[in-house]
C-alpha cells in the first residue's frame, strides 16, 4: 500500500512532501518517483516515525519493577495509545533478585509480542550503581558500588535485553565497569556527584549517554564544570531530557538542544502515576509518592518521576521553540540509536518496521500505525 501527499520526516532528518510504501509490516519505497493512482491520499498531513521512550518506569497504575507481566502489557498498551510504538522500560535501584524478575517479564513481552502493545526494544537499568548524595528518588537501601559480574549475570539472564545501564563515575570501580559494560550495551552517567575529571574519564572509557540531563547531577559551574561539559565535548554522547514542563525550565531545554546539537533524547521518565488522576498515591522503588500539581514527589518534596507521556513531551518542546526537525529526531531516531536498534526502528526508511504517526501540522491530532496497521 502506498500513501501519498504527505509531509514526511525522512531518514535525512528533514521533511519532504511525497509518498511512501508499506509492505508486509515494513516500509518500502520512500519518496518514490512513481506512485500508484490508488495510493491513499493523506492530504498534506505530517508523517513522523513512531516515538521511542527509553526511560519510563510505568503508567496506568503499573510499574516495570513490579515484575508483573500483565502490568507490563498494560504499560505497553498505554504507550501505543500515546504514539510510543517502541520503548525500553526503566528499572529502579532494587535488589538483584527483584530486577531479575522484572527483566524476565521484558523477555516474555518481547517473545509473545501481544497485539495492541508497543514494541519492547530493551531495558534501561537505572540503578543501583549510584551516589547516595544524588540518589534523588532512588531507594538508598539498595545502592551498590559498580559490580560488573552482578550486572553481567543480569544481562545474560535476560538475553541481553539491557540496552542502557547507568552508573555514577565517581564510585570505586566505575571506570573498569564502564570499560567492560560498554562492550555489551550503552553506558550512561546518572545520579552522580562526579566532577569533570571523573566524568571525562568515564566518557573516555566508553560512556555514550547521560540519563535525565540536569536532574540528579551537579550543575555547570565555570570553575567546577562537572559532568555536563564532559559529555558535551564528546560527539558520541547523547543526553536524555525530561520535558514534562516540571523537571526542567524551557530555557534550560533550549540550552540543552544547543549544547547537544542533534544528540538530544526526549524521555518521559513516567511512573505508574502517568494516566492516573491528580492526588494519586503510589510507590516508586519501594518509596511512597504522591501526584500533586502534575508532578510526582516523595514525602520530603523530592521530585520523583513524571506523569507525562512522550507525545506530550514532544508537543511541549515544540511549543518552547525547539526546531521541529530536532524535536522529532530526539523522540525517534536518537533513542533508537541509544538502544542500538536504529536498523529496525526510529526512521521512515525502506526495510524498517512501518511504525509511524500521521498527525496534524500542529501535532494536535494523530493516528498511530504499528507494523503498517492503524491501532
Amino acid at each position: 500500500m502506498f500513501y501519498k501527499n504527505a509531509r514526511i520526516f525522512a531518514s535525512d532528518f528533514q521533511f519532504h512532501t511525497g509518498a511512501f510504501e508499506v509492505k508486509d509490516g515494513l516500509f518500502g519505497a520512500v519518496l518514490p518517483e512513481n506512485v500508484p493512482e490508488d495510493a491513499v491520499d493523506l492530504h498534506g498531513a505530517t508523517v513522523i516515525p513512531g516515538l521511542i521512550d527509553v526511560h519510563s518506569h510505568g503508567n496506568s497504575g503499573a510499574d516495570f519493577s513490579d515484575g508483573d507481566y500483565e502490568g507490563l502489557k498494560k504499560m505497553a498498551q498505554f504507550y501505543l495509545s500515546c504514539g510510543v510504538t517502541s520503548f525500553a522500560p526503566a528499572s529502579m535501584t532494587l535488589p538483584y533478585d527483584v530486577l531479575e524478575k522484572a527483566f524476565a517479564t521484558a523477555v516474555q513481552l518481547r517473545d509473545e509480542a501481544p497485539a495492541g502493545c508497543a514494541r519492547i526494544m530493551g531495558i534501561q537499568m537505572e540503578g543501583p550503581y549510584f551516589s547516595y548524595k544524588k540518589r534523588g528518588a532512588q531507594n538508598p537501601d539498595y545502592l551498590k558500588e559498580p559490580d560488573f559480574e552482578g550486572f553481567r549475570k543480569l544481562f545474560e539472564g535476560c538475553d541481553g535485553m539491557v540496552r542502557i545501564v547507568d552508573v555514577a563515575p565517581e564510585l570505586p570501580g566505575a571506570a573498569e565497569f564502564v570499560e567492560k559494560a560498554s562492550k555489551l550495551c550503552t553506558v550512561s552517567i546518572a545520579h552522580t556527584d562526579t566532577d569533570y575529571d571523573s566524568a571525562k574519564a568515564a566518557v573516555d572509557a566508553g560512556v555514550t549517554h547521560l540519563t535525565h540531563l540536569y536532574n540528579a547531577m551537579p550543575a555547570i559551574h565555570h570553575r567546577n564544570p562537572g559532568p555536563i561539559p564532559a559529555a558535551v565535548e564528546n560527539p558520541n554522547v547523547q543526553a536524555e531530557l525530561i520535558c514534562d514542563g516540571y523537571h526542567i525550565h524551557p530555557a534550560s531545554v533550549r540550552l540543552a538542544f544547543t549544547m547537544f546539537k542533534n544528540r538530544m533524547i526526549l524521555v518521559s521518565d513516567s511512573g505508574r502515576c502517568a494516566g492516573m488522576p491528580e492526588g494519586t498515591q503510589f510507590t516508586l522503588g519501594g518509596q511512597d509518592c504522591w501526584l500533586r500539581g502534575g508532578v510526582a514527589k516523595l514525602a520530603d518534596g523530592t521530585i520523583a518521576c513524571s506523569a507525562a507521556n512522550l507525545w506530550d513531551c514532544l508537543k511541549n518542546v515544540l511549543s518552547w521553540n525547539i526546531p521541529e526537525e530536532e524535536a522529532v529526531r530526539a523522540a525517534t531516531y536518537n533513542p533508537a540509536k541509544a538502544l542500538g536498534v536504529q536498523d529496525k526502528v526510529g526512521s521512515i526508511a525502506e526495510g524498517k518496521y512501518a511504525d509511524f504517526i500521521v498527525c496534524a501540522p500542529d501535532y494536535s491530532e494523530k493516528r498511530v500505525f504499528l507494523g503498517g496497521k492503524e491501532i
